[in-house]
């Protein structure tokens, strides 16, 4: 059966989260809820998704207490584009939101709006790249942003990268682990549960900054873990790669990079990852503390990955679209949900709109192709999907979506490099079998690869005869989810009739 024959009466139905066929045990009623939403982190640096070298004892313990989705992909490898679609259940191709200045904005549906209309309190403690500001007021209860950068991350940042003439955006450690914006954010969630009474339910969205680059974390954490402990990189100048990998290494200088220094650099992302995860620990104490426990319903995941070495890259790049960007961590725990499952089937980040607005009993009036995982959060069978689907760059005729030049040393060598070589973040799109990887580039190099067999997308087959038929199959099962998920049609009809004519004065 074709991945995009998918059951419409889920999929075109307004938004209704439709369970297992064989039924699911009925979830707690209106629990709280929490999204605890990292920035930039790769599924695979997470002890529970099988890293050997990077300690997260309490995204594990999470995952031990309620529901790990082992194959969550994004449906955009940039934060603004990712989060869009989280919080409407749309590829970002429906309305178009591909960039990082166009968000959600009031004629748009978003989650938190639906959660606020069902009766929840929500509170959103970080940084934004969701919402246009025109929607917070009806969306969002309270709001607070990032504070700003501590003396001693302003120090880090202003001695400049630990490789001259190379922007490997590998900067100094700073401070202690309470001089971070997450942390600030963490406590103000905390205030929340700590908070006597309750009159509504209340959802808080944490969408923190870490592991996102600078590569840099507090000093306790930075050196946590030593270069030669990471396991082996992804190589760069691989045959057959998109010319984007060539362009970035030359821009940023990272071509003279030694493999020593990249792995420096997946030592102190390892170090962030930790941070978030002692971070995390914080609220899944306080929520112990406080009982919430009892009645709330906790998330964690990622916007999108990070290169953090592999390839000889950094960061992450709009038209790449390689597991190490689109694979992200997605675990709950829900009051009276099964402890210990794996759900080894395709997921797609925004299944958590339609995962969390079934626990708040109300269900998003537009359409909508998200699927609730309340069903294997309970530990019953679910409906998992036989792909996932990732977009990535912009139309070479929609300039508004790239980004600005940024004078920030940081930043300046990548968005330069999207004005002087704009093919290099040229639409392209995937879909992602549990075995098989399929890009397709109409300006570029598309790309196929045996995950099973490859799992660094080291060999590309695009071209291989013994792989046409894989990838025949999978080119048409994207043609088809493009015509079954582009553009949506509001629920509310106009009539076909003229209007009546005023009357003569």
């Amino acid at each position: 059966m074709s991945v995009s024959n998918l059951d419409r009466r889920a999929v075109l139905a307004t938004g209704a989260a439709a369970l297992a066929a064989g039924g699911a045990a009925a979830a707690p009623q209106r629990p709280n809820l929490i999204l605890f939403f990292t920035d930039e982190m790769r599924a695979d640096a997470l002890g529970c998704y099988g890293n050997p070298v990077c300690r997260t004892p309490n995204f594990d313990r999470l995952a031990r207490e309620g529901a790990r989705f082992a194959n969550c992909h994004t449906q955009f490898t940039v934060c603004g584009a990712s989060r869009c679609s989280l919080l409407t259940g749309w590829p970002a191709s429906v309305r178009g939101h591909r960039s990082l200045y166009y968000f959600l904005r009031p004629d748009e549906p978003n989650m938190f709006r639906y959660l606020r209309q069902a009766g929840y309190d929500v509170f959103w403690f970080g940084k934004n790249d969701a919402l246009a500001q025109a929607s917070f007021p009806d969306s969002v209860t309270e709001w607070r942003a990032n504070p700003p950068p501590s003396p001693g991350m302003m120090k880090a940042l202003g001695a400049g990268p630990l490789t001259p003439g190379a922007m490997s955006m590998l900067y100094p450690p700073f401070g202690d682990r309470t001089e971070t914006g997450d942390y600030v954010n963490v406590r103000r969630a905390i205030e929340v549960l700590e908070r006597q009474a309750h009159e509504r339910p209340f959802c808080i969205f944490l969408p923190l900054s870490e592991p996102h680059p600078p590569y840099s974390a507090p000093t306790e954490f930075n050196d946590l873990y030593k270069p030669g402990e990471v396991g082996p990189l992804v190589p760069p100048g691989l045959p057959k790669k998109p010319r984007f990998h060539a362009d970035i290494r030359e821009a940023y200088g990272l071509d003279k990079l030694a493999d020593a220094d990249f792995r420096r650099v997946r030592a102190v992302y390892y170090g962030q990852v930790s941070y978030s995860d002692w971070l995390l620990g914080e609220l899944m104490d306080a929520l112990q503390r406080t009982g919430r426990d009892r009645d709330t319903a906790l998330f964690v995941s990622s916007d999108h990955g990070d290169y953090a070495g592999d390839y000889g890259l950094v960061e992450k790049w709009p038209s790449g679209l390689e597991d190490c960007l689109s694979h992200v961590p997605l675990i709950g725990r829900i009051p009276g949900g099964k402890p210990g499952v794996v759900e080894h089937g395709m997921t797609e980040l925004y299944d958590l709109m339609a995962t969390m607005l079934e626990l708040a009993g109300t269900r998003a009036a537009h359409t909508n192709f998200a699927r609730s995982l309340v069903p294997q959060l309970m530990g019953q069978p679910g409906r998992p999907r036989e792909a996932a689907f990732t977009e990535g760059g912009y139309n070479l005729s929609e300039p508004q979506a790239f980004e600005p030049v940024v004078e920030l040393a940081l930043y300046k060598p990548k968005t330069l490099l999207q004005h002087t070589h704009p093919e290099a973040v040229s639409r392209c799109a995937s879909v992602r079998t549990a075995t098989h990887r399929l890009v397709v580039r109409p300006q570029g190099q598309g790309e196929l690869y045996d995950c099973a067999a490859d799992p660094g997308l080291t060999h590309n087959l695009i071209d291989d005869r013994g792989a046409a038929h894989i990838r025949a199959d999978l080119e048409r099962r994207l043609v088809d989810w493009y015509v079954e998920t582009t553009g949506v049609p509001p629920l509310d009809k106009d009539p076909r009739g003229l209007p009546p004519y005023p009357p003569a004065p």
